[in-house]
């Protein structure tokens, strides 16, 4: 099933996934699963399970970031879908195209990393 015409990693979030797959062996899969149905139900079905949402207070018009709070780990037994795991995102609806910005346990750190999107997605920069 193709969900998105394109779907991105930033360098900084391939080290993020690196280190998490260290402590949660199924986070690949995990990850996978979130973006072929949460993520894919929520921009291109309208349905929205209100474990997304826009950060609307980066003065950032577009790409829209998006940051997932409703993310299940299987690794992580009895924890469902609010596993601790966050997910940061970039949506570009007009081409399509999902961009991984930033991905973390909220044990580690409380909030994403604001000076990374600000890095990628101030004004001027595109993909």
């Amino acid at each position: 099933m193709r969900t998105f015409e394109e779907i991105k990693h930033l360098s900084e979030f391939d080290r993020d996934l690196k280190q998490l797959k260290k402590r949660f062996k199924t986070i690949e899969d995990d990850l996978e699963r979130l973006l072929q149905y949460s993520v894919y139900a929520y921009h291109k079905l309208g349905q929205d399970n209100k474990g997304i949402k826009r950060i609307s207070d980066l003065s950032i018009d577009y790409p829209k970031i998006y940051k997932v709070r409703k993310f299940t780990c299987l690794y992580l037994k009895g924890t469902g879908s609010y596993s601790g795991l966050r997910l940061v995102y970039a949506y570009y609806e007009d081409k399509d195209t999902i961009e991984l910005v930033e991905i973390y346990f909220k044990g580690d750190k409380t909030n994403e990393d604001r000076d990374r999107i600000y890095k990628y997605y101030k004004k001027g920069n595109d993909i």
